[in-house]
């Protein structure tokens, strides 16, 4: 288990789609403290690049908004709202490591199911 995954089980445990959390309530949350880079902006962007606490919210399936670095204050967004309560979201946060790993190269529609089937007959034999 890595060291952030305790916000991970916390974010993918929570039904809201918004999570307001202090620096300090993230800290308890990993028993840890946060490393000296918490103090800029860039360690807190949604690069899944960036650091290995960003991979578990993004991972959870949230963006982070709402920075407030003097009051030390993060807003968690829940990413495709309505569409993981829904349970068509397939596996806990696919549509974010989707949209993370093609980097904005592709648009997804609101409410369209990558893993449904398109009824396409792939017959081995002719392949």
């Amino acid at each position: 288990m890595g060291k952030y995954e305790p916000l991970k089980t916390f974010l993918l445990s929570s039904h809201d789609d918004e999570i307001a959390l202090s620096f300090d309530e993230i800290e308890r949350l990993i028993g840890a403290v946060l490393p000296p880079s918490q103090k800029h902006p860039a360690w807190w962007s949604n690069n899944p690049a960036n650091n290995p606490m960003t991979r578990v919210w993004l991972d959870a399936g949230y963006r982070t908004e709402g920075l407030d670095l003097i009051a030390r204050k993060v807003t968690f967004r829940r990413t495709g709202k309505g569409r993981r309560q829904s349970g068509s979201d397939g596996p806990p946060g696919l549509v974010a490591r989707l949209q993370s790993a093609l980097g904005g190269t592709v648009r997804v529609q609101p409410g369209f199911d990558l893993t449904e089937p398109t009824g396409e007959v792939w017959d081995a034999q002719t392949a």
